[in-house]
């Protein structure tokens, strides 16, 4: 009898060895998955954080959990063969590990905001793997060191609350909804109601953690800095998987000033409005003053609808000293006392957001959005001359033809116009005025969408003239499909003349082509990609 160690008992265990991987990988993706997460992660893997259609009876709320655009939950839209829940940074790597050892295609999802789905829908590769990071939603804020350490399936909300909870004087620079899932909400830029006084969320990142496409995880330093910058506002799902973030807090006064001051049509709306777009960018950089414009019903028996138009605004101070600012850049407004609340940063964080009166910041805490999810489309601009009267006049006309339209005009100036296009991939900085963010929504799950879809595609063709050219610029994390899709991945070639660089310089300018180089270098292969991911530039042959 031959002993274990001879070649024929080595050649016999390898035969079975090879026979069951095989017998594996022959199996159905959600088996092997699981299989190759279990023996890949230093951390067990419990089935409770593993969902599929078949083991699990809340496979679809888990999926519609954080989905904010319900016209990517029905019943047409594919659906993630897997969603996997991770516990730990271990079961990130393992995930990477074994998509690529698999070659099933993944998905990451923090908050699941994106505007088209791009974090847990796929309109280009079925099978696919969502990777949800709501359980990796840990912050924790150092007061003496001025930083917080946040986990990538934290909301921006979570984040608030937790600094507020250390610190009536700090704060940080980032988004207007509290339910953002913060992993995605820096890597397109993070702006809101501070970014004229200390710019955008990822200007104040100080350090990173991210699993990359072989599975490693990378800081600042491992990763090097050409990789920390386009994190940065590169957009999501192109380079790695964000575990967490450092960011750098900011002062905030121990008192700041809110108000909502709204006009119609009739009440001299639209030559206020003419006059906003000249001096907003323009005031002290502690008054951030957007405007919301809604349809509203009237009173005049020969008009059913009317527009108007909410000035909402955030002040880093008191009433009094707003008063002055005003009176001396905006009298138009005729803002009084009346109209304004002193409270505190994290109150009118709540304010901002459109909290109800008296709500309390632990509603911060809360995952899911206190506003029921809607379908809609939306679309996204960049202002950099006034839109002249005549532009606002028939921009009106067009904007009442829809059941339920929305738009939201926000200033820049101040630090934007001071930190240089290329100092993060994101390029819209000097010389924007403001930008414009409009969407149609409805309800119904049996109504037509093609209305409603047709007329933010309209406002977009009608506003053309009036906004930035040469690119037309556009804010990634509103995504639009309509400005092209990867559709082609064999001629990549082809596709990023033809196709990215479309929508990449409307997204990212000239940074777009210090992206390309970044991605060819640290995932060459596309394991990250989705619609409109940053593609890898092809290899050039050795002749």
């Amino acid at each position: 009898m031959e002993s274990p160690s001879s070649p024929l008992k080595f050649l016999l265990v390898l035969i079975l060895q090879l026979s069951v991987e095989a017998n594996a990988y022959s199996a159905p993706i959600e088996e092997t998955f699981f299989q190759c997460l279990s023996t890949n992660s230093k951390l067990v893997v419990p089935l409770s954080s593993y969902y599929t259609p078949k083991n699990s009876t809340s496979f679809i709320s888990v999926l519609n959990s954080t989905a904010q655009n319900l016209r990517y939950v029905g019943t047409k839209v594919p659906k993630p063969a897997i969603i996997f829940t991770p516990l730990g940074e271990p079961h990130v790597q393992a995930a990477v590990i074994c998509s690529r050892r698999l070659g099933v295609h993944i998905r990451v999802r923090s908050g699941g905001h994106d505007y088209e789905a791009v974090s847990y829908a796929s309109q280009i590769e079925t099978p696919f793997i969502v990777i949800d990071l709501m359980r990796l939603r840990k912050v924790d804020v150092d007061i003496p060191g001025n930083n917080v350490w946040v986990q990538g399936g934290a909301t921006v909300g979570e984040v608030y609350y937790g600094i507020a909870q250390k610190s009536k004087i700090h704060g940080f620079p980032m988004g207007v909804c509290t339910t953002l899932g913060i992993g995605g909400h820096i890597t397109g830029g993070a702006y809101g109601s501070m970014m004229r006084k200390f710019g955008l969320g990822a200007d104040h990142v100080l350090d990173a953690t991210i699993v990359d496409s072989k599975g490693r995880i990378l800081n600042r330093a491992a990763m090097g800095e050409d990789f920390f910058w386009a994190i940065r506002g590169g957009g999501g799902g192109s380079f790695g998987i964000i575990l967490a973030w450092r960011i750098k807090l900011v002062k905030v006064p121990e008192t700041v000033t809110v108000f909502t001051v709204t006009k119609t049509l009739s009440q001299g709306g639209n030559k206020l409005l003419q006059r906003w777009q000249e001096v907003a960018p323009t005031l002290e950089d502690d008054l951030f003053i957007r405007v919301i414009m809604q349809a509203a019903p009237t009173n005049n028996g020969t008009i059913s609808r009317t527009l108007t138009t909410s000035y909402n605004a955030m002040f880093l101070g008191s009433v009094r000293r707003l008063l002055k600012v005003m009176r001396k850049g905006f009298p138009e407004l005729g803002l009084t006392s009346k109209d304004c609340i002193e409270t505190s940063w994290i109150k009118s964080v709540l304010y901002i957001a459109g909290y109800p009166n008296m709500t309390g910041p632990e509603v911060l805490l809360q995952v899911k959005p206190v506003l029921k999810p809607y379908y809609f489309k939306a679309k996204s601009d960049f202002v950099r001359v006034p839109i002249p009267k005549i532009g606002l006049l028939g921009l009106w006309k067009l904007f009442l033809e829809d059941d339920n339209p929305f738009m939201v005009w926000s200033p820049y100036g101040g630090m934007m116009e001071r930190i240089p296009e290329t100092a993060t991939p994101f390029p819209h900085r000097r010389g924007i005025l403001f930008k414009i963010f409009y969407m149609a929504s409805w309800q119904d799950p049996d109504e037509d969408p093609s209305k409603h879809m047709n007329w933010t595609r309209s406002m977009y063709n009608y506003l053309g003239p009036y906004v930035s050219k040469s690119p037309r610029e556009a804010y990634v994390n509103y995504r639009d499909l309509d400005l092209g899709m990867n559709k082609n991945w064999k001629n990549v070639t082809d596709y990023i003349v033809k196709e990215a660089s479309a929508w990449g310089a409307k997204y990212f300018k000239g940074n777009f082509y210090r992206l390309l180089e970044v991605k060819s270098r640290v995932d060459p292969d596309n394991v990250f990609r989705h619609e409109q991911s940053i593609p890898p530039l092809p290899v050039k042959r050795q002749t």
